[in-house]
């Protein structure tokens, strides 16, 4: 006994003699400048003569490369008696400080990214920034705080300097120990009293920081109260074309639907939905999930215009609080912000997800059964432009670099693995279990606190089921087999038709034939592999790994906003050419050099996709079976 009594405070010593004080920003949202605000961190004890402060790269859920820290400019550090210290800048996202122990003060001045004119990744608006003075501020995390290596696990504390007339949605609790406004105006010569508010906000570590977006605006809020847990709306419509009022009625029924379907018990008390709506022209607009809020960037438009797609957003993005925050993968909790490694299993983490925001709504009334079968069946057409025979672990690993371009693929193949995997359990268990209950199953196992091992997954998996899931698993996920759409979904009584051929001119591009290369700078598209050329492709003479240049006498533009538009362009070109020409890079004896093609223009074989129907004599079996896959269990 005494011996352990020993042992217990030396630990103890231990932990109170490294313990580090947490980080403490501040972040003025008041004295824009430039459109740039000033971020200032009192600093933890840092332990080393020499230390490398962090903003991320990337960040979890957006399976992209970011490099936050392009934003910032003019970082410095100083000691406590306000001696300035010597700081290298390593590269986009990483500073070296000489003398870190005595580091007690960082300051840098953030841009932020919608309107960045800075190179370097575009950011996915609703991971980005936003900063319009006396207007809004978008707070991803990820764009205004770092952290020192080694140092991620000690508590943060964020002030944000505010109009007073604003208001911060976030998920994060508001701190009960508020700043004291006087202070903050004399510490930052901000202002008075009578324009200034402060808010601040506590978080345990640098993980739970990143998962938290705000956005400050004038107050537009609703309040939806699901089960256990209080939902936040919050919207910025710059001219108030759409309210959260609106928004919180029209996703409320989707709320309530997914409550009864996760059992009635949500696993957060707090939710917030943050909206921002953008009377700008967009190319892209979507959403983020986190743990305990979702951040959505879309065009400004009335509720009639949008309701549908605002109630599947929502479902699709509430869903995480299932996964990634209830299960995941040590790569996930332990993110490596600057050197991330991919988990295999975007089956899981988007595409049951996906596939969850479809089925809750047939499940109680929200869509018809009609309705979700078409919702199914464009998922199937567009997942046939993509890679069939890419398994979906290798993706996944591969989600940021080799296999960015198949990355949409997630959220229609990844669906219908939820789907397909839903009928089979449902069909082995007589109706009795499905994905619904094997996600239950995994959370109850796992929780927010524990991760499970990547490759092992699929045996957890098994465990709670059945043998013939993981040979599923091994063929169709992890394995290039094609999934038997027409055997699965027959299980059901819903019939796969081939809808035979068609001719038509041909673009000769689609997601399965490819694929993004490097040439002068910038990312073209090429082509990935030859097989899954058409007719067209074929009589040009185009060759895996060839970069377009120029098509039909116009200059291919880079990757990004331009290509939907250029490709649509081509589409309106192409039926009134004689001749198809194309101007490729390509390998030749080990030298790059500029290829001309060209082959008469002509309307080629097409297969038209196929469709989605209810077989109208499906015996008793399907229709029982149907019955357990679309409604909810009694």
């Amino acid at each position: 006994m005494k011996r352990l009594n020993y042992v217990l405070m030396a630990l103890f010593l231990a932990t109170s003699l490294f313990a580090a004080d947490p980080y403490k920003y501040t972040v003025d949202l008041v004295n824009v400048k430039d459109d740039k605000v000033m971020v200032t961190l009192a600093t933890p004890k840092v332990r080393k003569n020499e230390a490398t402060f962090y903003m991320p790269k990337i960040v979890p859920g957006t399976y992209a490369i970011a490099d936050y820290g392009r934003m910032v400019s003019d970082f410095k550090a100083f000691d406590k008696r306000g001696n300035e210290l010597e700081v290298e800048r390593l590269d986009d996202n990483a500073w070296k400080i000489s003398k870190a122990r005595k580091v007690r003060k960082i300051t840098y001045w953030v841009e932020d990214t919608y309107d960045t004119e800075k190179p370097g990744p575009s950011i996915f608006q609703p991971a980005g920034t936003n900063i319009e003075d006396d207007k809004n501020f978008v707070i991803n995390t990820s764009g205004f705080f770092g952290y020192f290596e080694g140092m991620k696990k000690e508590e943060f504390e964020l002030t944000f300097i505010r109009d007073k007339h604003f208001y911060g949605a976030t998920g994060l609790q508001y701190s009960k120990n508020q700043p004291i406004i006087g202070k903050i105006i004399k510490d930052n010569s901000v202002g008075t009293e009578a324009n200034i508010g402060a808010d601040k906000f506590v978080v345990e570590d640098y993980d739970k920081l990143i998962d938290s977006p705000l956005m400050f605006s004038e107050a537009d809020t609703a309040i939806i109260k699901v089960a256990n847990t209080d939902v936040l709306v919050a919207s910025y419509s710059p001219n108030k074309m759409i309210t959260a009022k609106q928004i919180a009625a029209s996703i409320e029924e989707v709320l309530e639907a997914q409550n009864k379907f996760l059992g009635g018990k949500l696993p957060v008390d707090k939710y917030a939905f943050i909206f921002y709506f953008t009377d700008q022209p967009v190319s892209s607009y979507g959403a983020l999930e986190h743990s305990y809020s979702s951040f959505y960037y879309m065009p400004e438009q009335t509720i009639e215009q949008m309701e549908q797609q605002l109630r599947d957003f929502a479902a699709h993005e509430f869903f995480h609080i299932v996964t990634p925050l209830n299960i995941h993968s040590e790569e996930i909790g332990s993110f490596n912000f600057n050197d991330p490694k991919m988990s295999r299993h975007l089956w899981m983490y988007e595409g049951m997800t996906e596939y969850f925001a479809g089925s809750v709504q047939v499940k109680y009334g929200l869509v018809s059964p009609q309705q979700y079968l078409a919702m199914l069946e464009e998922k199937l057409i567009v997942s046939q432009q993509f890679k069939d025979q890419l398994p979906f672990t290798e993706l996944s690993l591969g989600a940021l670099d080799e296999y960015e371009d198949q990355y949409y693929n997630v959220y229609q193949k990844g669906a219908l693995i939820g789907a397909a995997l839903d009928i089979k359990l449902r069909e082995l268990s007589n109706g009795a279990y499905g994905v619904q209950n094997m996600m239950a199953d995994l959370s109850a196992k796992y929780g927010k606190d524990k991760s499970f091992k990547d490759d092992e997954l699929f045996d957890e998996i098994v465990g709670l089921t059945y043998p013939e899931i993981g040979e599923f698993f091994e063929t169709y996920v992890a394995g290039s087999e094609t999934i038997p759409y027409k055997e699965i979904f027959d299980k059901v009584g819903v019939d796969v038709v081939d809808n035979g051929t068609t001719r038509q001119f041909s673009l000769i591009f689609n997601q399965s034939n490819i694929t993004l290369a490097d040439y002068d700078g910038k990312q073209m598209l090429a082509i990935s592999n030859e097989s899954g050329l058409d007719e067209m492709g074929k009589n040009l003479g185009l060759k895996k790994g060839d970069i377009i240049l120029e098509m039909n006498g116009e200059a291919m533009p880079a990757y990004g906003p331009e290509i939907q538009g250029f490709l649509s362009g081509q589409v309106q070109k192409i039926p009134g050419l004689d001749t198809y020409t194309m101007t490729v890079w390509r390998e030749v004896d080990g030298a790059g050099q500029k290829v001309e093609l060209s082959a008469p223009n002509k309307q080629i074989e097409i297969k038209i996709p196929p469709s989605l129907q209810f077989n109208q004599n499906a015996t008793e079996k399907q229709l029982q079976l149907r019955k357990y896959w679309l409604e909810p269990a009694n």
